[in-house]
């Protein structure tokens, strides 16, 4: 499979049509990246983000897996929450940004990069192993999703990601929905 410009708008538009979480998404997508910066947020909104990152996979995981990666979130103090989303949102580089974000209990790379992506979704693309392997069997990637995911493998993927999207001339909201799409036709 090849990207194109064509493929690319089809299966962001597709997810637009099929996928249930699309509405609320697009909602946190122009709402969040302020609210975040500013400190203009709840913890049930810093919570969504996680319980989304978990959730549009709708049953891939283990119902026990994403409680207890939820419930790790929730044990966190909301000052900290508040304060490392915060410290993320206003960061320049990836790095320290990646630090705030794994300093809490429950976020991993992975779920770091979903708050990068509601943080500043013209700039970031939420990692996992169907977006990941998506760009990868395009032969945008040389390597299959690893093991244990490293921040300089999500910068490798985001780098990526960015090259693509600036190509076909879309931006990476829009690019995250075509792979999300395109990761799941073989599954």
């Amino acid at each position: 499979m090849t990207l194109t410009r064509s493929t690319i708008e089809e299966k962001a538009e597709e997810y637009a049509e099929e996928e249930p979480l699309y509405p609320v998404e697009q909602e946190a997508i122009e709402t969040y990246p302020a609210a975040f910066v500013d400190g203009e947020f709840g913890f049930r909104d810093a919570e969504w983000v996680v319980q989304w990152h978990y959730r549009r996979f709708l049953g891939a995981y283990p119902d026990r897996e994403h409680r207890e990666g939820e419930a790790r979130f929730g044990e966190n103090d909301r000052a900290a929450v508040r304060e490392a989303v915060v410290d993320a949102a206003n960061a320049d580089a990836l790095d320290v940004r990646i630090e705030h974000l794994t300093e809490l209990r429950g976020v991993d790379l992975s779920v770091a990069s979903a708050f990068l992506q509601f943080i500043d979704p013209e700039r970031y693309v939420a990692v996992d192993r169907r977006t990941w392997d998506a760009l990868w069997e395009a032969g945008e990637l040389d390597d299959p999703y690893p093991d244990s995911l490293s921040v300089e493998e999500y910068r490798r993927f985001l780098d990526t990601c960015r090259a693509v999207a600036d190509e076909h001339d879309a931006d990476c909201w829009t690019l995250y929905r075509a792979l999300w799409r395109l990761g799941s036709e073989d599954r």
